[in-house]
């Protein structure tokens, strides 16, 4: 319509509630007689339980309860995505701990404090046995066994019946084993639950307040761990401080929150500590990468040959799962590759399980995909950019199926590219690069390229939405997803007041309630605008629909002639005067007996494609290994753009994430499963000091899959900055003769790559995968069943 507020700059409405300090998180919550949970946990990473004594905590000051898994009786916990059936996890540990940090006992105090100092006085005997913290190591014959009766820790994996025969038209191969390193979703707040029992004469059995992506999946899994009506549970989600991926599902330390709470019919809280959280919250990334890329001498691509393992964690934890799923998924990028041999394992270790985190099993793909790209031009002595044109797939394909079965929607890969170089001044960048090796300086530059495709918005969900109202003139939006700092309220309160004509001032937004919003899908995956978006946009217009049969029955005109005046009223085309505001419709539709809503559950017509270049520009001191970057330039593409204010807050907070675990990030465990990074002390996290200038910028291709034409945002550029920073750095050392090295890229690391290659004694990039690979199950043939997921 006429001025509309849709691809404009627009601030976010939902901040000044957080910056006055009136937002309300868990931990915040006003419960009367509420209790605090604390957990005893596991200081080996794989033991038998062999006794537990709760005696001398029961009897501390403030103590109420002291519990094992024996008094608790809970069910088994439910994954959010199943990898093995048989790997079943107790939310307290009965006869065997499998990390460290496992839950084995809960006391439950009426202070927090009081329930610290009980902790220390439950009495745990273990009998420790041999645990195994590297994915390879645990593949071996003679490995320490998670299961027993598994049989061996391969969780789940399959494989393609060809194998690296495809690579035999090749004049060249590259190939390259690839860490993508284990990493934590740090989020600002940690886990946190309140639970408040009720009973018959309330209107709820539960009431769960918890900080979620997903208020109904958690819905629907207590509701069945507890056997328990849904319309019984009610789950709300306050404010949540930062998810990433890291908040899905209901968690071990929920059910026992629950349990707690019903079995003393007293309200439990349990808020996760700093060093719990690095602890037990599902790690992700975890990959090892055996990778092959064929190619012939004009820089074409003839195939692609990976063996991937995911690192599981302990008791199948789904992170594992994403090397099967979403790595394979986009295994393809944003190339011609004309043949794919593909295998993967979700491997079984005593360390802590993994999950997702932005951008979940993506990032990982394309960060293999453009190391090998960046080595193959190496070796043809090809610029890395020029050597992507060749092999980019063109406009005209679109859309376009993969190898591997994945439906892309839209694309024109060249097109951010040519804006990156553009904004980066790349050929100046590499006159510099070249002046400073000729110099013999130690301080060189590092020019890294990546460009990506990612999937956003699949699964096969929808959305729920309504848009409803009121007599005094006010919209009220109810949606599915669960916003947790994405901007949702702005949003979706743009689309609304451009469907309807009125201000973003009259719009209310409600969520993350199952008391009041029937059913939705959370938030995850980048799917809030293209589906919730796209689901509340219809709601809008069926609102509009009805409100004009309304107004026509009222003003004695046809609906066709109905139409919304500059000044937000409804009125008949071509009398001035005839119309009606909001507010006098929906008294209207009082008076007929309802209210003035329309809700709607929405379906896109399948997954999206965002896609995207990135520049990095770094600083490699080769005397002591110390990499500085200087610049990120982003330039994503997600389709079409509602607010271009929100879109860059994404892009900056995803490029930030994606630079650190490329420099900085890794979660290590010693020998025995001890974790090596379990503080911020240890754990790098950089502040916004160690970030680099980030210059972001946009293209936009429409998608024809939703009505917005809008794609996924939220994870891009994590999913693009990443290989461009590892692409620097090697790129920095690239006429030393460097071809790759692993992530983070520490100063230990490179210094040591440079001595290294001054000693004429670099490593090989490869070495044989594990024989495991070998005895996988061969994929049947047909299309790809993870085309169309996006995992969390």
């Amino acid at each position: 319509m006429p001025g509309s507020v849709l691809g404009t700059e627009v601030r976010r409405v939902e901040d000044p509630e957080l910056l006055r300090g009136q937002g309300s998180y868990v931990d915040n919550l006003e419960v009367e007689g509420v209790l605090h949970l604390a957990f005893v946990r596991s200081p080996f990473a794989h033991a038998e339980v062999t006794s537990i004594d709760v005696s001398e905590a029961e009897k501390a000051d403030g103590v109420v309860a002291v519990y094992t898994a024996a008094e608790l009786n809970l069910p088994p916990v439910r994954q959010f995505i199943e990898i093995n059936p048989d790997c079943v996890r107790p939310p307290l540990a009965t006869d065997r701990v499998r990390f460290v940090g496992d839950p084995v006992a809960a006391v439950v105090a009426e202070s927090a404090a009081a329930a610290a100092d009980a902790v220390e006085l439950v009495d745990v005997d273990y009998e420790p046995l041999p645990a195994v913290v590297d994915p390879e190591e645990a593949l071996a014959d003679d490995a320490p066994l998670q299961f027993p009766d598994l049989g061996s820790n391969v969780a789940a994996g399959e494989r393609d019946a060809v194998g690296s025969e495809l690579l035999d038209d090749a004049d060249v191969v590259v190939r390259a084993r690839i860490e993508n390193q284990r990493v934590a979703v740090v989020p600002l707040e940690g886990n946190a639950i309140a639970v408040v029992p009720g009973g018959p004469d309330e209107d709820y059995d539960l009431t769960i307040h918890v900080s979620t992506q997903a208020p109904h999946a958690v819905w629907s899994f207590a509701a069945k761990a507890f056997g328990l009506p849904k319309q019984r549970v009610r789950v709300v989600a306050p404010h949540v401080g930062g998810a990433f991926g890291g908040k899905f599902g209901l968690i071990a330390e929920h059910e026992v929150a629950i349990g707690a709470a019903r079995a003393l019919s007293r309200p439990v809280k349990w808020v996760e500590t700093r060093s719990e959280n690095l602890q037990a919250m599902p790690h992700s990334r975890a990959q090892v990468q055996y990778a092959e890329l064929g190619l012939k001498s004009d820089g074409t691509i003839t195939g692609l040959h990976c063996r991937i393992i995911g690192d599981s964690g302990a008791y199948a934890g789904f992170g594992g799962g994403f090397a099967l799923g979403p790595t394979r998924t986009m295994a393809q990028g944003v190339y011609r590759i004309p043949k794919i041999s593909f295998g993967a394992l979700a491997v079984l270790t005593n360390t802590t399980p993994t999950g997702a985190f932005r951008g979940a099993g993506r990032p990982e793909a394309a960060a293999m995909l453009e190391r090998l790209i960046d080595m193959a031009a190496a070796e043809l002595d090809l610029d890395p950019v020029e050597l992507r044109r060749r092999n980019f797939l063109r406009p005209d394909e679109f859309p376009y199926t993969t190898v591997v079965g994945t439906s892309y929607d839209s694309g024109d890969y060249d097109l951010p590219l040519r804006e990156a170089l553009r904004l980066a001044d790349y050929e100046e960048l590499r006159a510099e690069q070249a002046r400073r090796v000729e110099a013999g300086e130690h301080t060189l530059l590092g020019i890294g390229v990546s460009t990506y495709v990612e999937i956003t918005g699949g699964g096969g969900g929808g959305e729920y939405a309504s848009v409803e109202m009121s007599p005094e003139g006010r919209a009220t939006i109810k949606v599915g997803t669960s916003g947790h700092g994405q901007g949702h309220p702005t949003s979706f309160s743009m689309l609304v007041s451009d469907a309807l004509g009125i201000p973003m001032e009259s719009i209310d937004f409600v969520q993350s309630d199952t008391s009041v919003v029937p059913r939705g899908g959370g938030t995850g995956g980048s799917r809030s605008l293209q589906i919730g978006g796209s689901a509340v946009r219809e709601a809008s217009e069926l609102l509009v629909r009805r409100a004009k049969e309304l107004a026509a029955s009222r003003l004695e005109a046809a609906v066709e002639d109905i139409e919304i005046t500059e000044d937000g009223q409804l009125g008949v085309v071509g009398v001035p005067g005839a119309s009606l505001s909001w507010a006098d419709l929906a008294r209207a539709a009082e008076e007929d007996g309802g209210t003035l809503d329309a809700n709607i559950d929405f379906k896109p017509d399948g997954a999206t494609f965002p896609f995207g270049a990135h520049v990095s520009v770094v600083e490699v001191d080769i005397e002591t290994g110390y990499v500085r970057p200087l610049r990120h330039i982003a330039v994503d593409d997600c389709g079409r753009i509602l607010n271009p204010l929100i879109v860059r807050g994404q892009q900056h907070g995803g490029a930030a994430q994606g630079i650190s675990q490329a420099l900085w990030e890794q979660v290590t465990f010693d020998e025995d499963g001890n974790p090596v990074t379990g503080t911020l002390a240890d754990y790098l996290v950089p502040s916004a000091m160690e970030i680099p200038n980030l210059e972001v910028a946009n293209t936009e291709t429409e998608t024809p899959r939703n009505p917005l034409g809008a794609k996924g945002i939220g994870e891009s550029a994590t999913i693009g900055s990443t290989p461009a920073v590892q692409n620097a750095v090697v790129d920095a050392l690239k006429h030393l003769g460097v071809r790759h090295l692993d992530m983070p890229l520490t100063p230990q690391r490179v210094w040591r790559a440079v001595e290294q290659a001054r000693a004429g004694r670099l490593p090989s990039p490869w070495r044989e995968p594990p024989a495991a690979f070998d005895t996988l199950p061969v994929r049947a043939d047909g299309p790809n069943p993870h085309a169309d997921e996006a995992a969390v």
